[in-house]
């Protein structure tokens, strides 16, 4: 594995679409940093203590980086009540500003699809809808992200195990190790991943700090550069500290529910045992944990 990591490393750093600034160039800690499944304590935080220097360097941001361990006992998933959903995009919003997104050009995770009333087609939805108001009487809404797969398909094409499955469900990417192959994004039937086609860029204030959560985590919401993949991951800075998703903490009408599936007493187990719920492109086998139901009459 420490060849794999020294040859995904070189592979990265030569690549046409990273890397481009010399400021950019990876250190030799860089370029021989071991996988994140490998590193102990000690390692992690020399890690994120580079990372934590690289932000307040770039971004004049001081990170409060953190790597909360998945929790034992819980397994997220996610609920989302279509009959809700307005189709008003704060999710999407708020999903940019936590997370650390590039605003220019702008990377969104969720993506509302506004569909013709009694239609269930996704492949002839309009992804990139712009009316001057919400909801239109004629269409329905359907929010798409990372559905969290108990059988990930982006995780098995990975050639350098850049994305892995977390005990608590969540798939996630180590940013350090991705390549920028896109085979991930190939893979996914849901078009949840996206690519760093360019260096990412944010506001900043008058003093030039980038306008960025403070509070980030290696796996989540860290700055990403070019040429990486990234992609929503359940807030899991936010999750595994006993908090919402910030996508479900915005959303207006109370469309999205959030919780551990091993606690029968959540609602996100009490909506799976009383709902008629369903997944999208259930014929993958993907097994989402991410579940879609309307309300019954």
């Amino acid at each position: 594995v420490a060849a794999l990591a020294g040859g995904s490393a070189l592979a990265a750093a030569v690549s046409p679409l990273r890397h481009l600034n010399p400021d950019d160039i990876p250190s030799v800690a860089e370029f021989f940093q071991k996988h994140y499944k490998e590193m102990t304590d000690e390692d992690k935080e020399s890690v994120f203590s580079r990372i934590r220097q690289e932000v307040q360097s770039r971004h004049h941001v001081a990170a409060q980086l953190s790597d909360p361990p998945p929790m034992d006992g819980v397994e997220f998933v996610y609920g989302l009540n279509i009959s809700r959903c307005i189709g008003c995009r704060k999710c999407v919003h708020a999903c940019v500003e936590e997370n650390n997104q590039s605003r220019s050009p702008e990377i969104q995770y969720i993506r509302v699809l506004e569909m013709e009333k009694g239609s269930i087609d996704v492949e002839t939805a309009n992804h990139h809808y712009d009316p001057e108001d919400v909801p239109n009487p004629d269409k329905w809404y359907m929010p798409v992200q990372c559905h969290q797969c108990a059988k990930p398909p982006c995780v098995k094409v990975c050639p350098v195990e850049a994305t892995w499955q977390e005990p608590d469900g969540i798939t996630v990417i180590d940013y350090d190790w991705c390549i920028g192959c896109r085979y991930c994004a190939a893979a996914c039937p849901y078009w949840a991943r996206r690519f760093n086609f360019a260096e990412p860029r944010y506001p900043e204030d008058e003093e030039g700090r980038a306008e960025l959560n403070e509070d980030m985590n290696y796996l989540s919401n860290r700055p990403r550069g070019m040429g990486v993949m990234e992609k929503c991951h359940f807030c899991l800075q936010r999750t595994r500290a006993g908090r919402m998703p910030a996508c479900l903490e915005v959303c207006p009408v109370g469309a999205r529910h959030f919780g551990n599936l091993l606690d029968p007493e959540s609602q996100v187990s009490q909506i799976l045992r009383t709902k008629q719920v369903f997944v999208l492109k259930q014929e993958t086998g993907t097994l989402p944990r991410f579940f879609y139901y309307f309300d019954q009459e």
